[in-house]
C-alpha cells in the first residue's frame, strides 16, 4: 500500500471532497473499478474528503455524475505540481535533484542497527560484536554477509541461543533469542558424583545412592566431592552408580562498603535547558547555544535518527542536549549515623542476593574506623543445598 501511495505522490495527486446522498454507492463503484482512493474522512452523513491520482480524476468525474454527487478539488500535491510551483527557482530545483540523488544513493548503505529481542532482554557489547563481525552503519549492504556475520558472534558469544539478520530498506534488523544457562543435566543412567558448588561447613549429609565422602562438620570447598558415585559390596566388590542424596552446608555471602564522613550529596533543581545538533553519519555538528547558565550541570544527549518511512533511514540523526541543573550540598556523617548508612546498604544489597531469607542462621557486621570514613562488613550465614551432579570421566 505504502509504495502505491509513493507512485501517486510521484505522479500528483489531489484531495477532493465529495458531497451527495450516495456517497455509499459512489465509493462501491470506485472500488469495484480498482480506482485506489486513500485517507478518507467523513464529515457529516452526505460529505467525505478523499485522496485521488491525477489519472483517475477523469473517471471519478464521470463516477459522481451517474450518482449525482458533487467533486470539488481541496488541495493539488505530489512531485509535480512541487516542480511547477518552484520551476522558476532553478537553484531549488538543482537542490531538490541533488537531495534524490544522494537518497538514491544512501539506499545502498545500512544507516541504522535495530536489535529486537524477547522480552527487551539486554546483550551486552552486542553493538561492538557486531561491528567487528562486519556489521556497521556506513557499509554497503552488498558487501555485507549476514549469514558469516551471524557465524562470526556466535562463535564469539555463548549467551545467543539463535540469531537472524534481515537488511530492510536502510536498516540492519538483528534479531536475537537469548540461552538459558542451564546446568548440565546428567542422565539418570549414567555414573556421576555429588560435587558442591559452594565453600561451607557441612551440616546434614543423606548419601541415598553412591558413597558419602564427607561428613558433618567438614570444611569443603566448590568442587570437593560429597558423596562418590559408587559402593563396596562385600560380595559385589565395587560397582558404579549414579549418586543420590542431599547436602546442607552453612555458606557466607559477604559485601563490603566504605562511607566517608564528608559527602557530597548531588541532587536535580528540575531546571533544564535544551540545545540540538545535526550529526552526519559519524561527523557531529552542535548548534549554537551560548554557554550554559548553571553553574553545575548534568548533560543528557539523545540521538533521533532521520527516517523517510519504516526502513529508510538517513545518514543524518539530531541530537537532543540537555542540561539538568544540579545543586551539591555537603553532609557530614559522625562514626555511629555512617556505620548505619554502610549496614543499610550492604543488607539491601544481600538480600536481593539471597531468596529464601528463612534460610538465614546468623548475621555478622564488623566495622573498622579509617581516618576518613568507616569501612562495614556485614556478613549473612546461610544454610542451603550445595550439591551438584558431576558425571564420572574413566
Amino acid at each position: 500500500m505504502f509504495v502505491k501511495i509513493l507512485l501517486k505522490y510521484i505522479l500528483g495527486y489531489v484531495r477532493i471532497s465529495v458531497e451527495g446522498y450516495y456517497i455509499e454507492r459512489f465509493i462501491n463503484i470506485c472500488t469495484n473499478n480498482k480506482i485506489m482512493i486513500w485517507n478518507i474522512k467523513k464529515e457529516k452523513n452526505a460529505k467525505i474528503y478523499l485522496n485521488i491520482g491525477t489519472n483517475d480524476f477523469r473517471e471519478i468525474i464521470s463516477i459522481a455524475k451517474k450518482v449525482k454527487c458533487k467533486v470539488k478539488i481541496i488541495k493539488k500535491k505530489g512531485l509535480p505540481f512541487l516542480l511547477h510551483r518552484y520551476k522558476k527557482r532553478k537553484i531549488f530545483l538543482g537542490f531538490l535533484l541533488i537531495i534524490v540523488i544522494l537518497i538514491g544513493i544512501s539506499s545502498n548503505f545500512v544507516w541504522n542497527i535495530e536489535i529486537q529481542t524477547e522480552g527487551n532482554q539486554e546483550f551486552e557489547n552486542i553493538y561492538q560484536d557486531l561491528e567487528n563481525s562486519g556489521l556497521k552503519t556506513g557499509k554497503l549492504k552488498s558487501a555485507i554477509d549476514t549469514k558469516e556475520i551471524v557465524n562470526k558472534v556466535r562463535l564469539k558469544r555463548d549467551d545467543i541461543a539463535w540469531m537472524g539478520i534481515e537488511l530492510k530498506g536502510t536498516n540492519a534488523v538483528v534479531k536475537l533469542v537469548k540461552a538459558d544457562k542451564k546446568p548440565e543435566i546428567v542422565d539418570e543412567n549414567e555414573y556421576c558424583n555429588i560435587v558442591s558448588e559452594k565453600a561451607g561447613v557441612i551440616t546434614k549429609i543423606n548419601a541415598q545412592n553412591g558413597t558419602a565422602a564427607v561428613k558433618v562438620g567438614d570444611t569443603v570447598n566448590v568442587g570437593t566431592v560429597l558423596i562418590n558415585g559408587w559402593m563396596e559390596g562385600k560380595y559385589t566388590g565395587i560397582r558404579y552408580v549414579h549418586a543420590q542424596g542431599e547436602i546442607e552446608a552453612k555458606v557466607w555471602y559477604t559485601k563490603q562498603t566504605k562511607i566517608p564522613y564528608n559527602i557530597t550529596e548531588r541532587s536535580d533543581t528540575g531546571n533544564e535547558e535544551v540545545s540540538y545538533g545535526i550529526k552526519f553519519n559519524n561527523f557531529k555538528i552542535n548548534l549554537p547555544k551560548g554557554v550554559s547558565k548553571f553553574k553545575i550541570y548534568d548533560t543528557i544527549e539523545e540521538e533521533k535518527k532521520i527516517k523517510l518511512f519504516s526502513d529508510f533511514y538517513l545518514p543524518i540523526s539530531v541530537i537532543k542536549i540537555t542540561n539538568k541543573e544540579v545543586k551539591e550540598e555537603q553532609k557530614t556523617y559522625n562514626i555511629e549515623e555512617a556505620t548505619n548508612l554502610g549496614i543499610q546498604q550492604l543488607e539491601e544489597e544481600l538480600d536481593k542476593e539471597i531468596e529464601d531469607k528463612s534460610k538465614i542462621v546468623n548475621k555478622n557486621i564488623n566495622t573498622y574506623e579509617k581516618e576518613d570514613g568507616v569501612e562495614v562488613y556485614v556478613t549473612y550465614e546461610v544454610t542451603q543445598q550445595i550439591g551438584t551432579n558431576e558425571k564420572i570421566v574413566y
